[in-house]
């Protein structure tokens, strides 16, 4: 698995593009949503001619820039870009990009990964979207699929409220993606406001715990090679005391634990 660092993946409220559910221009849409927090956005619209849907990368790609946020194309072409999000039938093995994600709904797609960045976890919730998927992992199906995942999750489908958003970053996920939350709504930006307003506050209350073998480690007895003298020296220095310790240390990578079975779901 590469390493990046938090910065360059997926988190907070991430947009999902559907023009036929916006209720206004696309370009627009992801505008207002920019300026309400989001700064990622996966163009989806597979149905356009390619020609098409790369001028539609072109333009969300300045909206995004000029916001400091990023455009994932979902499929494995990048239209000129270097992001991917790819559906959990394939390719196999991930093109060779900066960033790609992967739709997964169960430990055996997560098994499957590769190369991946991400991962969006799906359905977490029942959705208009793509109806029928399921049944819906809810937070606590949604909380030990992020615990088998090797890279970090997104929590995905039916996630319309602040108090979901909540749910599915308190259950492990880096952040929710959503599509008509933010698409249909009448004022996209206070929707988007609203809702990475509730992924900040979720996200900032989320407990820092340090591994269980740096916990370990910090609670290990030390040996000490020199012991304090029995008197207190009245002249002279005292002697430098050579102790050896250990620290707690953050860590940004994540393992790779065995899968073994769950459920089906949402977003390609």
């Amino acid at each position: 698995m590469r390493s990046k660092i938090s910065a360059e993946l997926p988190a907070g409220v991430v947009l999902l593009t559907d023009r036929r559910a916006a209720r206004r221009p696309l370009g627009e849409v992801v505008a207002a949503a920019v300026a309400g927090g989001v700064r990622w956005v996966v163009l989806r619209e597979k149905d356009l001619p390619r020609a098409e849907r790369a001028a539609l990368a072109v333009e969300l790609r300045a909206i995004l820039t000029e916001g400091g946020g990023t455009l994932i194309v979902a499929g494995p072409d990048p239209l000129d870009g270097d992001a991917v999000h790819l559906p959990a039938a394939g390719p196999y093995p991930p093109p060779r990009l900066g960033l790609v994600g992967r739709s997964c709904h169960d430990t055996a797609e997560l098994a499957r990964l590769s190369t991946e960045d991400y991962v969006t976890l799906s359905p977490v919730y029942p959705t208009r979207t793509k109806p029928g998927y399921g049944p819906p992992l809810l937070p606590d199906g949604l909380a030990t699929l992020v615990e088998r995942s090797p890279v970090p999750a997104l929590a995905l489908g039916g996630i319309e409220t602040p108090e979901q958003v909540s749910a599915g970053i308190r259950a492990g996920a880096t952040g929710v993606a959503v599509l008509g939350a933010i698409m249909r709504a009448d004022d996209p930006h206070e929707a988007a406001a609203t809702l990475t307003d509730a992924a900040d506050k979720a996200t900032r209350e989320q407990p820092t715990t340090p591994s269980s073998s740096a916990v370990e480690e910090a609670n290990t007895p030390v040996p000490r090679s020199w012991h304090a003298p029995t008197e207190v020296p009245t002249t002279g220095l005292w002697p430098t005391v050579p102790t050896e310790g250990s620290s707690l240390t953050a860590r940004s990578g994540h393992g790779r634990p065995q899968p073994s079975t769950a459920t089906t779901g949402e977003a390609q």
